[in-house]
């Protein structure tokens, strides 16, 4: 098969879980023969390794597409200006230096991209189009999240060919938005979800929760969880002198680590737990620099930041170096993930979770057992929960088994891989 992913890119800036899953798919699919492309969409892939790099152009570049969404006059820029500003240099700096990672102030242009070829980016639109039609010539174009339905329209009618759509954390981007700005993107999605014969939400919570939201029909959805490439990861030893607990995504105000550097600075108080350590990678933008300047002060004010380490470095080589040296890890999102795939890197590494209950988070605990669920989520619940595995090694030890032993089972990229292509093959 001729398959082609469009995936938006991070521009390599921080955790990408949409970026890894799709990636570490393209790679297992070329793997198995098949003819795979992955068109980076905004900004530059995030990759374990140089695999994609320059591998296609960027099409929709952020900045051409901003500047086509607030100055008219650009829309009809010539392609030799646009080329300059889809520079791979120019486009990984605005990665480092916009806010093009939130949805805040781009609510219009979230609107103008759902819409497609009735939106300000319609020419980008035509680009991409002659591009597929010329060189990529697929059987099968699937969106990486549904963000990107303005898309599946014309590729659908000027291609002829099915189009499917992953499902994952969509509404991370569209929660934060004016009640107004929400309403309307949801019904512009589910509008134009009309030309998409199939959906992979990424676990049953989350298609559950979509197909109300998009009003999406049943027999539209197959859910795919995420697998990872594992053959790297091994469980290695159980470090409790001193413990460490590990935190790994985005260091952003949404994704829980106020609440894990609350329940940490809580332990610190407990003279039982004095010794306990904190670790945190991922990642971050400018835009995340106040929220980080903020938790570090705290830890500094409770004289606690001598015991935080500080990873910079979050590729794949990294993050197994991470996992050798933490004995426990959270992600406690407040309102939950589609998925979570830093919990699949746990597993796969013996190292036990502890997260909330909400989202997805108790479906994959479930499936792999290697970890623990605590609720509410706040700092004291979660200090509860921490306590309760680093002060029982052997349990600690159990739950991590347990953990990589399901990761191979339910999360490996071969399973993932073959349930996709059986899936295009029903389609094509």
């Amino acid at each position: 098969m001729k398959i082609v992913h469009i995936v938006p890119g991070s521009g390599n800036t921080f955790y990408c879980q949409n970026c890894m899953r799709d990636n570490t798919l393209v790679t297992a699919l070329r793997n198995r023969g098949h003819d795979v492309t992955a068109i980076p969409m905004y900004l530059p892939l995030f990759v374990d390794d140089n695999e994609f790099e320059d591998e296609t152009p960027v099409f929709y570049g952020a900045i051409n597409t901003y500047l086509k969404q607030v100055m008219p006059i650009y829309r009809k820029a010539p392609v030799w200006l646009e080329k300059v500003f889809d520079s791979r240099f120019l486009l990984k700096l605005a990665a480092k230096k916009s806010g093009s990672t939130d949805a805040a102030g781009l609510e219009d242009m979230t609107i103008s991209m759902i819409m497609g070829e009735e939106g300000n980016q319609s020419s980008e639109l035509d680009h991409l189009i002659s591009w597929l039609r010329d060189h990529a010539k697929p059987d099968v174009v699937h969106l990486s999240n549904a963000l990107l339905l303005g898309l599946a329209h014309n590729i659908k009618n000027k291609l002829g060919i099915p189009v499917v759509c992953s499902l994952q954390d969509e509404h991370q981007w569209v929660d934060p938005m004016r009640p107004e700005y929400q309403e309307k993107v949801w019904q512009l999605m589910a509008e134009k979800g009309q030309d998409v014969v199939a959906y992979t939400p990424v676990s049953h919570y989350y298609s559950e929760r979509m197909k109300k939201i998009m009003d999406i029909p049943e027999e539209k959805m197959h859910v795919i969880h995420v697998g990872l490439d594992l053959e790297k990861y091994s469980p290695t030893e159980f470090p409790m002198d001193p413990p460490v607990i590990g935190y790994l995504s985005r260091i952003h105000k949404d994704s829980g680590l106020g609440i894990l550097v609350d329940a940490f600075i809580e332990l610190k108080k407990d003279e039982k737990f004095n010794k306990v350590q904190l670790h945190i990678t991922g990642g971050k933008t400018t835009d995340d620099q106040q929220f980080y300047s903020s938790i570090k002060s705290k830890l500094e004010n409770n004289n606690c930041w001598q015991d935080v380490v500080i990873y910079d470095s979050f590729d794949k080589d990294s993050r197994l170096q991470f996992f050798k040296a933490i004995s426990v890890l959270s992600v406690p999102v407040p309102q939950g993930e589609a998925f979570g795939v830093y919990l699949i890197e746990a597993f796969a590494s013996g190292v036990p979770v502890v997260q909330p209950k909400v989202g997805a988070f108790p479906e994959l605990i479930d499936m792999a057992g290697g970890g623990i669920i605590y609720e509410p989520n706040d700092p004291h619940k979660l200090s509860d929960a921490l306590k309760s595995i680093i002060s029982n090694p052997e349990h600690a030890v159990q739950l991590g088994k347990q953990g990589s032993e399901n990761a191979c089972k339910y999360f490996c990229i071969e399973k993932m891989a073959d349930d996709m292509v059986k899936l295009y093959e029903t389609l094509i």
